[in-house]
């Protein structure tokens, strides 16, 4: 079977939906199909061009290429699944959040733009229209698809994206640091933590591995740290390698992962593979999908004084730590994360 994944990219901007379209591909080639990435260059500003993405979907031809038939394709990302195609299944990442979930958060620029309102009944309409229309639709989370019945009247089913190379993320011990990789963007909220740690009155050390949206970004947090005098408890690394992360999480203390309603995102099953037990938000969506309160993790209010005294109790009492993170090894080793089920759902 031919088959093409589509994705959005911004360019020199890398997460977990390239991650994932990579590793869609080439599973798909090892169950034998022919398939290929076709990614749309995606810029959601001005609002002029956001639209004219928009467009260019809908009136995109995918149905051959060089006389070679397109049997299926799979969506991930808005606005690909506007594309024009008899065999399309969707495995959603994210809608348009600035149009949906973040409308009236601080994170969404749409709000700001002349026609913002304008613009934000467009998507929501046209996301309804063409979903409705397809017979095969799954979210990467739960939260994901309660977004999509929310706000589109639209049921979906639940496919978990298994991480990359699952068997090589192990534990070594249980050492003095909080572990925290993601891209540093303000909507993962490494500001929280910065926040919290002057209410830490231990020695703890948070170690963050990712790269920053913008250097002033990083560099604006890390002035915030020198402001309140916690500079010493931090460690920046920015981008690492594959063995780097499977290491730091196999001898970090606990795993730290606090984003605003995420996705889903592999920090969570990375960390429980690790036998590493995880500090999330009460508001954190996807995030804490998979964490279970007090046993295989924490969920705590998205506020510092709670991320503060979280962090505290896990530093003084190593055993809970060690305790959680094994019951968290043993809940996601349950979870059937198998690209087999995910491939013949799609497909």
């Amino acid at each position: 079977m031919n088959v093409l994944i589509l994705n959005t990219q911004v360019p020199f901007c890398r997460g977990g939906a390239e991650v994932l379209a990579e590793d869609l591909e080439q599973n798909l080639r090892l169950a034998g199909h022919n398939a290929e990435i076709l990614t749309l260059p995606f810029k959601w500003y001005p609002q002029q061009t956001l639209v004219n993405t928009l467009l260019v979907s809908k009136l995109m031809d995918i149905s051959s290429f060089n006389g070679m038939n397109i049997d299926r394709v799979i969506a991930l990302k808005f606005p690909l699944w506007l594309i024009p195609h008899p065999q399309m299944s969707l495995w959603i990442l994210h809608q348009h959040r600035a149009a949906y979930d973040l409308w009236e958060s601080d994170y969404s620029d749409l709000v700001a733009m002349p026609d913002g309102e304008a613009v934000r009944n467009l998507i929501r309409r046209e996301d309804s229209i063409a979903l409705r229309n397809r017979e095969r639709i799954y979210t990467i989370s739960a939260n994901v698809s309660s977004r999509l019945k929310r706000y589109n009247g639209i049921e979906s089913g639940v496919l978990y994206p298994p991480p990359r190379a699952m068997a090589e993320f192990h534990v070594n011990g249980y050492e003095d640091y909080f572990f925290f990789p993601s891209r540093i963007t303000p909507i993962k909220r490494q500001a929280l933590i910065i926040e919290a740690l002057p209410l830490v009155p231990e020695s703890v050390r948070v170690v963050f591995a990712g790269d920053p949206d913008s250097p002033q970004y990083l560099e604006k947090l890390q002035t915030r740290a020198t402001q309140l005098g916690v500079e010493h408890k931090i460690q920046w690394l920015g981008r690492i390698s594959e063995q780097e992360k499977f290491d730091l999480y196999a001898k970090a203390l606990m795993v730290i992962f606090p984003p605003l309603d995420e996705d889903y995102g592999y920090v969570a099953p990375e960390a429980m593979l690790s036998s590493k037990a995880v500090l999330t938000l009460e508001d954190s969506g996807g995030a804490a999908e998979f964490v279970i309160h007090e046993e295989t993790g924490l969920i705590v209010p998205s506020q510092s004084e709670a991320v503060a005294q979280a962090m505290s109790r896990v530093w003084q009492d190593r055993k809970m730590a060690v305790q959680m993170g094994g019951k968290a090894h043993a809940h996601i080793t349950a979870v059937d994360l198998s690209w087999e089920k995910v491939i013949a759902s799609l497909l």
